[in-house]
């Protein structure tokens, strides 16, 4: 007889293969993406199969000690709702990551099928933290030793309990913040490409055991979708530039020394050109 974990997996497991494979799902996705040299941007074409493209949603929490950021991670909500639809419409994989909350969803259906997925060995340690490392990239372009441009800051305490409610958690979606988990999932459902989407650009979407480093050295092909992303910056600090423009910076960094960036828009086209 199944145990209760199992019967949860396999019945999301026929959820999602349903899903995939209805009338709609893309073969493949067309991506504009960006790269960075010393002496600019390069923008290309990139086509990756939807099904073996996953996106992962990091660390949009409910709550957060900075209230200035958690007022730019609202803002995030809507659009990247709109671009997660697209992505399942496709066919494409979804994995929420709101890192140290797996409490709060311990009972979840997409909690449990992710715990229940067969263990994979990876080519490379899983690490709990990827630092920057001078031998791969340069120093951050931003200083971010405190990070948290409010007036008066709140004590950099936890607020966060759960990912933020704003943001649909659908039936056949993962929800996991263990890069092992991740790596599994992966390696049962043949994803290759990654989308990092989510907060903030120059910690945790660089740094998590499922972030933007860790990915890379996996051996996947990866992507920062560079409009739903934020950094934790305060202008008071180095360079002194707008918040808006410490955050490019930090996309700059990224697609200089570690992926290519793209668009929420290249979703949401393929989608409508799917259901045309």
């Amino acid at each position: 007889m199944l145990t209760r974990r199992r019967l949860l997996a396999a019945s999301l497991a026929s959820v999602a293969g349903a899903y995939a494979a209805r009338p709609g799902a893309a073969a493949s996705i067309g991506f504009h993406t960006r790269r960075r040299t010393a002496a600019g941007p390069i923008e290309q074409s990139q086509a990756l199969a939807a099904r073996q493209t996953l996106i992962i949603i990091c660390d949009m929490w409910d709550d957060h000690y900075c209230r200035s950021s958690v007022r730019r991670l609202e803002a995030l909500v809507p659009r990247m709702n709109q671009t997660l639809d697209a992505a399942r419409a496709l066919g494409v994989h979804v994995i929420h990551a709101p890192s140290g909350t797996m409490d709060f969803y311990r009972d979840a259906p997409q909690r449990l099928a992710m715990q229940a997925v067969e263990p994979s060995k990876p080519p490379v340690p899983i690490e709990r933290w990827c630092y920057l490392d001078p031998k791969s990239e340069a120093a951050l372009p931003i200083d971010d030793a405190e990070a948290c441009d409010d007036e008066v800051p709140r004590a950099k305490v936890r607020f966060y309990n759960r990912e933020h409610p704003g943001l649909v958690i659908a039936p056949q979606d993962g929800i996991s913040d263990d890069g092992q988990e991740i790596y599994n999932y992966c390696a049962r459902e043949g994803v290759k490409n990654v989308l990092l989407m989510g907060v903030h650009a120059n910690m945790c979407v660089l740094g998590r055991p499922f972030g933007i480093r860790q990915q890379t050295r996996l051996g996947m092909n990866v992507m920062l979708v560079r409009d739903l992303t934020d950094a934790m910056y305060d202008p008071r600090d180095r360079p002194y530039v707008t918040h808006e423009q410490g955050t490019q910076l930090v996309i700059e960094h990224i697609e200089r020394f570690w992926c290519p960036t793209v668009l929420s828009q290249d979703l949401i086209d393929a989608a409508g050109a799917v259901s045309d």
